[in-house]
């Protein structure tokens, strides 16, 4: 993963526990671990994401997720509306940032804009 970790405050822990599983299976992370209400999702037995409640007030996060090729890209994407989310950009080259960069975004189930992006020529695997 391209960020050593990351936490963010959901408002339903069965829901979100169901949503990111099926999202982040393209993208070959798992469930690791769960403790004390928390869910870490991960790969290589190293959990990088995790969610759980937060009786703070949460600013929505934007988390961008590594994607080895276009084509997990696309599944992430896919995978996301399929389990609940909101169209933020379907999958596509955004050139802004350069010429190479694949994205695709969605805001989850609490708000939160999450992406995958692959930042191969194409959609071969580096």
């Amino acid at each position: 993963m391209i960020i050593d970790h990351i936490e963010v405050a959901i408002s339903n822990y069965q829901q979100s526990k169901a949503f990111y599983s099926k999202v982040l299976a393209p993208l070959n992370l798992t469930l690791i671990c769960e403790i004390d209400g928390w869910s870490g999702f991960g790969r290589d037995g190293r959990a990088g994401f995790w969610f759980g409640p937060d009786d703070e007030i949460q600013i929505p996060m934007h988390i961008a997720f590594s994607a080895n090729t276009r084509d997990q890209v696309d599944q992430f994407y896919e995978a996301a509306i399929q389990a609940g989310a909101r169209c933020n950009g379907k999958p596509g080259l955004r050139p802004i940032y350069h010429a190479h960069y694949y994205g695709a975004f969605v805001f989850d189930l609490d708000g939160h804009n999450i992406e995958a992006v692959c930042h191969q020529q194409s959609s071969e695997k580096a």
